[in-house]
């Protein structure tokens, strides 16, 4: 497992050179790493991952898809376009997925010849938030609220499920109380099936034992409590 300083330098040297995608409208990084992100500085001490995710709106596909030629440092892999491998070895994994706002709930196949995706139905739960500036870079992301509602209503098992719910209490460390309040907002829009599977993530998150290169559960189980506390009082009043 990488330190956290070339961990660190890993991830911000692999934003640098997708940086031409990053600039179009409506891309943002999302996934594990975003938490490290929203740290001060950028910190990237919670979430340790080999890869970087990356949305790509299904409306601006073709303009994402041209930028990709710009790209130097990292390549499609053969068998899977939609990965990109680096080519330097202080580079790490880039992933593309695909959103579609128009088609929220639907996951399905975008085929293409050059960026092919695979479209998640929840990634529409995720807003724009404030890019992140960091060495010079402006990275955009997602307002934490909904990519926390996005890993509660993934439907994942075995050890990637429970990395995805540690991936929330990452969000939720560097969270401010307003994001708390966007989250009980958007819960409230989901449907019951969908609500009643982020109460019960949540409700195994705080069961959780430590995972190696995550954040440890154990402390913050009453923070967990309270927000599972939140959402099921939302329940008691509908």
């Amino acid at each position: 497992m990488l330190d956290t300083v070339s961990f660190r330098s890993k991830l911000l040297a692999t934003l640098r050179a997708i940086q031409p995608v990053l600039a179009e409208p409506g891309v943002l990084v999302v996934g594990s790493l975003v938490p490290d992100l929203l740290e001060p500085a950028a910190a990237a001490t919670l979430v340790v991952s080999q890869d970087v995710d990356i949305a790509v709106p299904v409306a601006t596909h073709a303009a994402v898809s041209l930028r990709l030629r710009e790209i130097r440092d990292l390549e499609p892999a053969k068998d899977e376009p939609s990965v990109w491998l680096p080519k330097r070895p202080d580079l790490i994994e880039v992933n593309f997925v695909g959103v579609d706002r128009d088609r929220p709930g639907e996951t399905y196949v975008l085929e293409h010849g050059e960026l092919p995706l695979l479209v998640f139905a929840h990634l529409s739960l995720l807003g724009a938030g404030e890019p992140v500036r960091v060495d010079g870079l402006a990275i955009p992301v997602p307002r934490p609220s909904g990519l926390v509602l996005e890993k509660l209503v993934t439907d994942r098992s075995g050890e990637k499920g429970d990395r995805d719910l540690l991936v929330v209490l990452a969000l939720l460390l560097v969270s401010k109380p307003g994001d708390l309040d966007e989250i009980e907002r958007g819960y409230v829009n989901l449907p019951p099936d969908l609500r009643y599977l982020a109460r019960s993530n949540l409700t195994l998150l705080s069961l959780l034992e430590p995972r190696a290169g995550m954040p440890d559960p154990q402390p913050h189980r009453a923070l967990v409590a309270r927000l599972l506390e939140r959402l099921e009082q939302v329940e008691l009043e509908r």
